[in-house]
């Protein structure tokens, strides 16, 4: 017993010493491993830090679109609305219009015709009738002498050819003047042919979207103004 304990006695203090040399190998490792996985965690975020920044330097090979949209819807001026919807006018009447003013125009340009050959003729007329007719102008001592040797049939004669020249004279003075009446009956514009204009004006009113559903009216507008354009041109010939 006594040589136990004292082997006791004497072990303790080595126990104690393998104890303290164990625990300072111990703390001593781990002060080795610290710096060891502190560096293996630095160069992890190294390489990551420049594998990320590799991708962002990496061109990019897609295009990127951008779409600009705009949240207020487009919009238009009441003003425009209101002027779009009360113009009914298309192509198909713009061009009847125009055809109905080429006719409107030729009309006029008839009528102008007109009324200078009327002016003209009344000119003229009123030239001839207010010469005053030559009244016989007392005969000369040798026409005298000749009607007293002159036999009564020669006499006769002489003035049959004298009332002659004055009938004819006065028979011309009266055509022209009958011509003038004519030409002055040619002013008022015909009647058939504004009932045919305004007969076409009505039907492209109403058919605005179907202009030629209006071929009747037309054709009969025409037909009309070729009417007054031959007659027009009879009476010029006359």
């Amino acid at each position: 017993m006594a040589s136990t304990f004292s082997c006791s006695q004497h072990s303790a203090p080595i126990l104690a010493v393998f104890v303290v040399a164990y625990m300072t190998l111990g703390q001593a490792s781990e002060l080795r491993l610290l710096p060891a996985a502190a560096s293996s965690r630095l160069a992890s975020r190294t390489s990551g830090s420049s594998n990320m920044g590799a991708e962002n330097s990496k061109p990019s090979s897609e295009v990127k679109q951008h779409v600009f949209s705009t949240d207020h819807p487009v919009r238009f001026s009441n003003e425009l609305v209101d002027s779009l919807q009360k113009n009914t006018f298309t192509d198909a009447t713009r061009s009847k219009a125009q055809e109905l003013q080429y006719q409107e125009r030729l009309t006029a340009e008839l009528e102008k015709l007109r009324e200078q050959g009327s002016q003209d003729f009344s000119k003229f007329s009123e030239t001839l009738s207010g010469e005053e007719q030559p009244q016989d102008s007392e005969p000369s001592f040798t026409e005298k002498l000749a009607d007293a040797t002159s036999s009564s049939s020669t006499l006769a004669e002489k003035q049959k050819q004298k009332d002659m020249s004055r009938t004819s004279v006065t028979k011309e003075i009266e055509q022209l003047r009958a011509k003038l009446e004519q030409r002055k009956k040619l002013e008022q514009v015909d009647a058939d042919l504004n009932k045919a204009k305004d007969d076409v004006v009505t039907c492209l009113r109403m058919h605005d979207r179907r202009p030629l559903d209006c071929w009747k009216e037309v054709e009969t507008f025409k037909r009309e103004v070729g009417r007054l354009e031959k007659e027009f041109v009879e009476r010029t010939i006359r």
